[in-house]
């Protein structure tokens, strides 16, 4: 397990204050697997008493007595609900790989982005970004689950 670095600590930290400012309040931690997504996680929600959603937990026991048709159709309901039983203003979530799931036909990004209007969301992102060309990637080109983004309007900590 990768340990994470002070210093990513302390930029989330100090970023923050200006996620909760933004139309989309929603901060991305984005590395590969290994990379200390989930340790820098809940370190920051230890130090800030923030609340820590395991995504594809919260959402596959909700999911488990809907049919294959029903699910895409409930899922940012059924997230939405499972964000709401969580009290104040800032929540991370993590392990978010089921959403990415094509029987679901989610679009993640965009899924987040919309949830983090009245909130500020800090999710862990298994993937890559480039800053030059300004693109977010989720897994790999021909992989079934692979999205990619061109200048996503997110905060980005990178995490390598």
């Amino acid at each position: 397990m990768a340990k994470f670095s002070s210093i990513k600590l302390a930029e989330l930290e100090g970023l923050l204050p200006g996620v909760a400012q933004q139309y989309h309040r929603l901060a991305l931690v984005v590395g590969p697997v290994g990379s200390g997504k989930t340790p820098l996680l809940k370190e920051l929600c230890r130090r800030r008493d923030i609340p820590y959603l395991n995504v594809n937990l919260a959402l596959s026991q909700r999911l488990l007595d809907l049919t294959n048709k029903e699910r895409p159709l409930r899922v940012r309901r059924l997230l939405a609900d499972a964000i709401d039983e969580l009290p104040g203003n800032v929540l991370a979530l993590d392990n978010i790989e089921l959403l990415f799931d094509p029987a679901l036909h989610q679009d993640p990004l965009a899924l987040f982005q919309g949830l983090s209007r009245n909130r500020t969301l800090i999710v862990a992102w298994g993937g890559t970004y480039n800053d030059k060309s300004s693109v977010l990637n989720y897994a790999e080109p021909g992989h079934p689950e692979y999205h990619r983004y061109e200048r996503p309007q997110v905060v980005i900590i990178l995490l390598s």
